[in-house]
């Protein structure tokens, strides 16, 4: 399938490259998690764009965004959210974010008024002092790599998945540094506890579908309570029981038709 791409002038003067599949039908924009790219919502915008236009964008310092400066907080990263929505040809049916981009699209569907958000296994709540070992210390050795030696290691850290979604792994992470995980973490005050979007979640006002890894989830089952007890009637939680963290890509199927079953 034909993908189009367009330039985004982000708020503070940084530019994004924004993804678009299909022609017709509502407006499905897409938000990727931590060493991902737009590129990760290929098998996902294929299945959809029959009858949906979805939208995918690199947030920064990934994928061709990867030497974006400014700010890597969760304010910015909702601002960067607003530019792009800007762009989008029609009111937002449904924002979908992974893992730090599901941070990201619960905060934008207050932001950005979307019909309805799915967020695939979100960084909710980070325990303070655990950014680093959990999301930065094993990929050290890997950044410590020159960029152009780079993609036999990620074929190999990505055995298994659809070849899709490996060469999206490639664009993701060929030219990142490290220092976007890292400052994710600082600037963010993680260590200190700030990463805790529970409250946000509290009588959420949109239709909201969390979608749960059943395996190495980074929701605690005291988080899962949360979301079920205090999210309010418009939020919905599912596990996924055989699946990680990664589980659209990983539970594919499963995934999408859940995603369809929302829309």
């Amino acid at each position: 399938m034909i993908a189009t791409e367009q330039r985004v002038v982000l708020d503070d003067g940084n530019e994004t490259i924004l993804q678009n599949w299909g022609t017709h039908g509502p407006v499905v924009l897409c938000v990727h998690g931590i060493t991902s790219s737009r590129r990760s919502w290929t098998r996902l915008a294929e299945f959809l764009a029959p009858s949906h236009r979805i939208f995918a964008y690199d947030q920064r310092g990934h994928g061709d965004s990867a030497d974006v400066a400014g700010p890597m907080t969760l304010a910015q990263s909702v601002r960067d959210l607003q530019a792009v929505r800007a762009r989008l040809p029609g009111p937002v049916h449904m924002l979908i974010g992974h893992s730090w981009g599901g941070a990201v699209a619960l905060l934008g569907g207050i932001a950005i008024h979307p019909a309805r958000v799915v967020a695939i296994d979100p960084m909710i709540r980070v325990p303070a002092r655990t950014f680093e070992s959990e999301y930065v210390d094993d990929l050290r050795s890997f950044f410590a790599r020159a960029p152009g030696d780079r993609e036999p290691e990620i074929r190999a850290m990505y055995d298994g998945l659809a070849p899709v979604d490996v060469d999206a792994k490639i664009h993701a992470m060929t030219n990142m540094s490290v220092l976007s995980l890292e400052r994710l973490g600082t600037e963010n005050d993680v260590d200190g506890g700030a990463w805790d979007l529970r409250e946000r979640i509290a009588r959420y006002p949109t239709p909201l579908l969390v979608c749960v890894a059943g395996i190495e989830s980074v929701l605690s089952a005291d988080d899962q309570a949360f979301v079920t007890e205090r999210g309010g009637p418009n939020v919905t939680l599912r596990i996924f029981p055989n699946d990680g963290h990664n589980l659209h890509r990983t539970a594919f199927d499963e995934f999408a038709n859940a995603v369809e079953t929302f829309g």
